[in-house]
């Protein structure tokens, strides 16, 4: 958590997550801004009149834990890598400060849109098992037991939406990569991303460029496996991996006990 940007946020006005519901765009575009934590103050300061925040139990700056899925030679991961047009995430999802669980399936078309579709599920499981097997064989090309866990995502998300438009906008923080051998967490380095019903202004879209900051960025999944699973397809993302860890200025690596 960040106390030093409470004040900031609260200049928001609240909106809960029943409210958020209109906004779910489970079919939508997005795009991706990475940055380095010192310009979040700045930044915030120029959101509260055009977006509100997501507010849960209190809270605006709520845990995500994720678990991702991909075949035993990284179908999924590669699908991204070589710029396939119709590519899948698969993972559950706890959202830790709402103790909600799901199962999800996230489709990047060849239309550029990406699709979500998930389960409320009761935990996150090594295993997919029950509807979320049902979910696959409905929404995605894979046997479900072909798919291993193979990478813990978890960070902490502050949501904004627009008041105006559909779109909300998610920044991210204190990102921590998993695997059951080693960890990598980046304390310095901000995620944003715009996600839109169809293309129209954002206003933190134009606040990224007045800051000099360029779109673009890779998944949390793909930079995770670039960062931690050896011997993997990596030329396609080095640009992008460069970026991340220039920005994120602070870098450090622990091994599990």
């Amino acid at each position: 958590m960040h106390p030093e940007l409470v004040p900031l946020l609260r200049a928001f006005r609240p909106i809960t997550l029943a409210e958020m519901d209109g906004v779910k765009l489970l079919d939508r575009t997005d795009t991706k801004f990475v940055f380095n934590l010192h310009k979040l103050p700045q930044v915030l300061q120029s959101l509260a009149e055009h977006y509100k925040i997501l507010e849960v139990n209190g809270i605006n700056e709520n845990r995500y834990e994720s678990l991702y899925f991909d075949t035993p030679d990284f179908k999924l991961y590669m699908d991204h890598h070589n710029g396939r047009t119709n590519r899948y995430k698969i993972r559950y999802r706890k959202y830790v400060d709402s103790d909600l669980v799901f199962f999800e399936i996230k489709n990047k078309n060849n239309k550029g849109r990406t699709i979500k579709s998930r389960i409320r599920r009761d935990r996150i499981s090594e295993m997919i098992e029950g509807r979320s097997v049902e979910l696959i064989h409905q929404k995605a090309p894979f046997c479900p037991g072909e798919l291993q866990s193979k990478l813990w995502v978890n960070y902490s998300r502050i949501t904004f939406v627009n008041k105006f438009t559909a779109e909300r906008l998610t920044i991210d923080l204190d990102l921590l990569l998993k695997t059951g051998e080693q960890e990598l967490k980046f304390e310095n380095l901000v995620i944003a991303e715009v996600k839109q019903e169809g293309p129209c202004f954002s206003p933190f879209a134009g606040i990224m460029k007045t800051n000099h900051v360029r779109e673009g960025s890779i998944s949390k999944y793909c930079f995770g496996v670039i960062s931690l699973i050896a011997d993997i397809k990596k030329n396609n993302f080095k640009p992008s991996l460069l970026t991340m860890n220039r920005v994120s200025n602070m870098l450090i690596q622990n091994q599990c006990e």
